[in-house]
Order: C-alpha cells, then structure tokens, then sequence
C-alpha cells in the first residue's frame, strides 16, 4: 500500500514567464525551428528519433568532430553498454576552447576568478589555451601519456582549468578530487585508479585562515604507490619540499611549447568521477570525451538558456559533479565562467551576491542549504547589491522547502528570474529532472525529465505508476551516462540495472501531481513506511519546516514493534519550542496517520561536502549500528550529538 500526498493542494503555481521570456527562449526556438508544437511535443520526439534529437541539438551546440561518426549508437549488447559516435575521432580541448579561438572568440574571457581576499583575475579563451599548451607539454616530459590517471586535488584557482585541460589534450585520464577531503578519502581516490600524478597546491584560504592543503596531500601521496609526481600550485607562497619529492607547478610549465591535441575516440576515458556513499568504496564513474560535455551543454541550452554572452556563477567545488558540469557546458557554450575560492558568507553573508554585482552574473546557481543559511540574516545585506544582470536562478544537490524557495525567488530573483530545479546525478553527467524558463512554476517541482531522458516512477515490482509515490527509473540509454565504473563493471550492473529488468534504477523516491509537476522526495532508500503507508523523508522534514521556529530536519525510519516502522526526525530550532508543539504542527499539516516517534532538537544535521543530509549515517548513529565511511561529511561532529538508543529483542520503541 502506497500514500499519495496531493501535492495539488499544497503548491500552486507562484510564478510564471512574461511574453518576452518566452519568446526569446532557446527551447521555444529550438521548437519552433523543428517545427514542433510544444515542450512535450519535443520531448516525445526526443525519445522516439533520438537520431534526430542528438543530431538537432549537436548542431545547436557546434559540435566538432575530427572524424565524423558512422552511427550515433549501438546497443545490441543492451542499454547498460550502449556505446555513443561510433568511430568517431575527437577531443573535448577542440570543442571547448579551439573553436571558440577558431570562430574569433580568442579575446573572449573564458574564465573569471576570484579569491576570499577578493582578488581577481580573467583568462581569455586564447590565454587559456596558451597555458594549457605549456602545462600539457610539460606533463609530457614529466612521462604523463594518454590513459594515465591525473587526480586535481585543487580549490577552484586558475590552475584547475588549466590542469584540466591540458590532461585532456594530452588523452590523459583526469580524476577531480573534493578540496575538502581528508587524507584516506584522497588516498582511495588516487589507489583505486592507480593514478600517476596528484596536482595539489600548498593551501588556500577558508574564512581568512589558512587550509594547508599539501600535509593532507603528501599524506595521501605516501599510501599511494602508484603517484611518482605532486605537483604543488604554490598557491599560498608557503609550500616546503617536505617528505616527499614535490614539483612546482611553475616549473613544470614549459613557456612557449604546444602540445599536439591527442585524437581520441569519442567513447574513450575523460574523467573518473568518484561518489560518496555511507558505505563501501567510492563508485569511480568513467565518463569519455565527448558525452559528459555534451550532456552538461544540453541541459545548459534547454534548462538553463544559456547564451553566448551570459556569465555564470555556481557554488560548487571542482570534485563535485557541478565541478566538471559547469567547466565543459560553459567551455561547449563559449561563455565565461566565474569561480569563487572561498566561503560563501566571508566576509560577510552577501559575499555571493558582492560577486554577482560586481562581476555582472546571469546564470546563479547553488544549493538549497546556501538559501537555508541567509535566510536568518537580515534582507537589508541583500538589497545593498544591483542583481539586475541575474535571468535565470539554478538549484541542484538537494530538496527544497517552500519557505526557502520562495525566499530565493523573491529576494534575490526579485521575483523576476525563473528558479530551475535541476536533478540528475555523477553518473548522469547532468540531469533526469529539470525545468524550463518557459514555464510557470511552483514550489520545489520539476516540470519533469528533461529532453533525451526516457523517465517513469515505478512501484516495487517495476509498473509504472498514475504518479503516486515510487522509484525514478531511465526506461532507455542516453548521452551522458556513465561508460561503468571503473575496472568494475560487475558493481556497475548491479548498482543500476539489477534491480528492474531492462531500466535504469536511479534510486530517487518521486512522485508526481495532477498539473504533471514532479517532486524529489528522498532517495528510494530513505523511505518511511509506517504502518503500511510509503511516504518519503521530505514530506515530513517539508511540513515541520513550515513552523516558524524550525530551520530545517531530517526523517528517518526506525523500528517499530507495532507499526513495522515509525518516524523520528531530528531537527535544527531557532529557538527553543516543545516537542508537543511540533508534533501538533505535523499532525495538522500531515495528519495523525504519519505522525513522528520523536521530534528530537540538535544543533546541526551531518551534511556531505555537498550539503545533502547524511540521513543514512543519522540512522545508524541512532540506532546503534555501524557508521562506515564518514570522510565525506562537512561536519561528523554532528553526530555525536545523536543518541544511540540501541535495539533490545530486535524491535524498537
């Protein structure tokens, strides 16, 4: 038995496109130029001739190929293996920078950076590629060939698009690492892979202090006996030769030298992209050449209408998914990046939006906990700042809640910008779920997948549902998705194929309401179902947050001698409010049926580096069960706030 919430009469549509936004759209062009009727007139056809679509949209993008390709897919040994541009010869340095400088654009900024010290610098696409010609050439005497794994282990600096490229060019294999990690979580990142080389940098700045990144790196380095170079961005003017042989990335530049571009298959290895679970190793998600980049830009062109001139900013870090997204979208679409290397509210709480005024933003994107966390302080920070260059607002890495959706609306969109929702996952290259600047919009939704992206919510035997709660699932193989993992092709299988026959397994809980707006309500994992009723963990953390006192939670499921399972959810207060109080204010919003176990207060949630709520390791924690890897929370002290109850004969409460 399922629950269906009617998600109708909780959203109603609170913000819509004017004639102008509409019109002048890339989508309503695209539709117009295939002469299509609508939205879903394209996506249909997308589904059904996606030698069409990709064709259609490659052209859109300028997309080019060495060598062309004989068809643009095969797969006969199923979608789980489906391979893209057969024979296709290419490399993603010709797509993202040489055809910019090619088509004029060399004079163009490709890249505008910014330090927490707030200063700045560009890099034009024909800078760009200068550098990258000089490192590439000097990787090359260092021995670094095509197939050889490169970790970045960099906060976002100049260095980060230089090394990546430069990698790229040469046909070496690049593995983005998290800026934020440890020393074991580096570690596994460079021996799963066996990398060659680590480029680091001696630290950088974090709320005006100094993070010596290089200690965690020679650490790292040490446990990896495949890394012969680190190469150190000597970032901070501070990095020793220390334990082991280190080399300056100044003097690995050679000034004046190219490197030949390196002719690749379109299928062959690009970026290793590794996830963070609770548990077991890291998933190492190989993503080629050609179709992490192409995916990220499809997605920039229908979801985010980007243009040639528009400049965008997003809170991200380079070991993250967004990392790479935004660098290849951005370098297929020639437009200029910023990059920030810092806290988002150093030195104060209107530091992103300083940098939005200051250098002429478009496209803003960030995650819903950033909104979370300015909306206590007061709008007069926000209001001191010229927003009038933003058009489009961006969202990914977690759920919203109204309250915090309508603030970035009103306050930074001014009511103005769309909101797009954005979801998808590292081994999408992008997103499954998005929105479009065409349409109107409510309260947290999706207007559903995105155009080349065959998406349907099943229940657990694998049927389709009428949009009632169930699992998100990818019905056919699509540009972007991942090649497998790396020399594991069985963990592979079994992570998305295994659990429905002939589907993609996503692993999201969403469901669908009667205007066709879709809902992200957990993952598939975190489901509650309490005495027979599914719900997912945001529909409870939605609705306690709807208390004024209330700055955001997080439901888990425990065991239940009665009900099978019951609820308990840990929340973040402003202030003190009684437990009765909070229940009373769920029971009124979701009734008595779903009513928590316990509503227990903590001063924070665990987070990943990437804002999601660890709600996994506050189940376990709770319960009394093992941890597994925490090296990718932001804040593990989180945890020993937590209470384990235990289990006694098995059940709980």
């Amino acid at each position: 038995m399922s629950i269906s919430i009617n998600l109708r009469e909780q959203k109603g549509f609170e913000w819509s496109p004017d004639p102008e936004q509409v019109e002048n759209a890339n989508i309503t062009k695209f539709i117009n130029k295939h002469g299509l009727h609508d939205e879903e007139e394209l996506y249909t056809r997308s589904l059904k001739e996606p030698n069409w679509f990709y064709e259609a949209i490659m052209s859109e993008l300028d997309i080019h190929w060495s060598a062309p390709y004989t068809s643009l897919f095969d797969n006969t040994n199923g979608d789980a293996w489906t391979k893209w541009f057969l024979n296709a010869k290419t490399n993603i340095v010709e797509n993202a920078i040489e055809k910019h400088i090619h088509n004029g654009n060399g004079d163009k900024d490709a890249f505008v950076f910014e330090t927490e010290e707030g200063r700045s610098e560009s890099l034009t696409y024909s800078a760009l590629n200068q550098q990258v010609n000089e490192f590439a050439a000097g990787l090359i005497e260092l021995g670094i060939t095509k197939g050889d794994r490169v970790a970045i282990y960099l906060p976002l600096i100049t260095q980060v698009p230089v090394s990546f490229y430069a990698c790229a060019k040469i046909g070496a294999i690049v593995i983005p690492i998290f800026s934020g990690y440890g020393e074991d979580a580096v570690a596994v990142r460079l021996q799963d892979p066996k990398a060659k080389a680590l480029i680091t940098a001696d630290g950088f700045y974090r709320r005006g202090k100094p993070v010596d990144l290089l200690s965690i790196a020679e650490r790292a380095a040490a446990k990896s006996p495949s890394v012969e170079h680190v190469i150190v961005v000597n970032h901070l003017q501070s990095a020793p030769m220390r334990t082991i042989p280190l080399k300056n990335y100044e003097e690995v530049i050679k000034p004046g030298k190219s490197a030949d571009t390196v002719l690749l298959g379109a299928d062959e290895p690009l970026l290793i992209l590794y996830t963070s679970g609770t548990t077991g190793k890291p998933k190492g998600t190989v993503h080629s050449h050609m179709s992490f980049a192409i995916k990220s830009a499809i997605d920039m062109y229908f979801c985010f209408d980007v243009k040639k001139d528009d400049r965008l900013f997003w809170i991200t870090d380079f070991g993250w998914m967004m990392g790479p997204w935004i660098l290849l979208g951005s370098g297929i679409h020639g437009i200029t990046l910023i990059l920030y290397e810092g806290s988002p509210d150093y030195p104060a709480a209107d530091r992103l939006f300083s940098l939005v005024d200051k250098h002429q933003v478009s496209i803003f994107g960030l995650a819903p906990t950033v909104i979370r966390s300015l909306m206590t302080q007061s709008n007069e920070l926000f209001t001191k700042h010229n927003l009038s260059s933003l058009r489009i607002l961006g969202s990914t890495g977690e759920a919203w809640n109204p309250e915090a959706w309508r603030w970035y609306l009103t306050n930074i969109g001014k009511d103005r910008c769309p909101i797009i929702n954005y979801s998808g996952g590292t081994e999408i290259s992008g997103g499954i779920l998005g929105s479009f600047p065409t349409k109107p919009l409510k309260p947290c939704g999706f207007h559903g997948p995105i155009p080349g992206m065959n998406a349907s919510i099943v229940n657990d035997r694998g049927e389709e549902t009428d949009g009632t709660i169930g699992e998100l699932v990818l019905k056919q193989s699509f540009v972007g998705m991942t090649c497998s993992f790396w020399e594991n092709d069985e963990r592979y299988i079994e992570s998305y194929w295994s659990k429905y026959s002939g589907m993609w397994a996503h692993g999201d809980l969403v469901q669908k309401d009667n205007d066709g707006i879709w809902y992200i309500l957990g993952r598939a994992d975190d489901t509650l179902k309490i005495a027979g009723k599914r719900v997912g963990p945001s529909e409870v953390e939605t609705a306690l947050s709807s208390h004024k006192n209330v700055v955001e939670s997080a439901a888990i499921g425990v065991p239940h001698s009665i009900k099978g399972e019951a609820a308990v959810v840990f929340t973040v207060l402003y202030q003190e409010v009684k437990e009765e109080e909070l229940q009373s204010h769920l029971i009124s919003k979701l009734g008595k049926a779903l009513k928590p176990e316990k509503i227990i207060a903590i001063s924070s949630l665990p987070k990943t580096q990437s804002g999601k709520i660890a709600r996994r390791l506050l189940k376990n924690k709770y319960l009394g069960q093992p941890l597994g890897d925490t090296s990718t929370l932001q804040n593990p002290e989180s945890l020993e706030e937590v209470k384990s109850i235990g289990i006694e004969g098995g059940l709980l409460l």
